[in-house]
């Protein structure tokens, strides 16, 4: 399944660093009665995500926020022990929560997966970003390429909203 705006997100576990170590949050945890803008990444520090996506959201989080967005959330196939320490590196004001999504089992219920084992990357996800509200799509950008961040970006979403 790919999917697309009107879908319901499938129920997946997410990793999210707390001051007592690494707590699982289900779909309904981070979606459930909320609006949520979320960034999916291939990688975090890799370039294109650490140089370009990122500051797209951090740049554009206060505006979102002014739109009715409840949750800023970025997700990306790694632990949460590297999504943690990503975190510390980029999200200054404490805007968005950052999602580990270590065996990309939410990724791929959505048909989000990217073959990246020829960089030596394995399985990630592609780069996107959607609008849920109550946990269904509402607004889907998915990137042609993973290295670009022409539709997926902060300022993209903040137009929709």
């Amino acid at each position: 399944m790919t999917i697309k705006v009107g879908d319901k997100l499938p129920e997946a576990k997410f990793r999210v660093m707390t001051a007592e170590g690494p707590q699982v949050k289900t779909t309904d945890d981070i979606f459930k009665g909320k609006k949520v803008a979320l960034f999916a990444v291939p990688g975090a520090y890799t370039g294109t995500c650490h140089k370009m996506h990122l500051p797209s959201i951090f740049l554009n989080a206060y505006a979102i926020k002014n739109k009715g967005v409840d949750t800023i959330a970025i997700v990306s196939v790694n632990d949460a022990f590297v999504m943690n320490a990503w975190k510390r590196d980029t999200d200054q004001r404490d805007e968005a929560t950052f999602l580990a999504d270590g065996n990309a089992d939410f990724t791929k219920a959505i048909g989000m997966e990217l073959d990246a084992s020829g960089n030596g990357l394995g399985i990630r996800s592609k780069r996107y970003s959607m609008l849920v509200e109550d946990g269904v799509v509402k607004k889907f950008n998915l990137e042609p390429a993973p290295g670009k961040v022409e539709v997926s970006g902060g300022d993209t979403l903040l137009g929709q909203l």
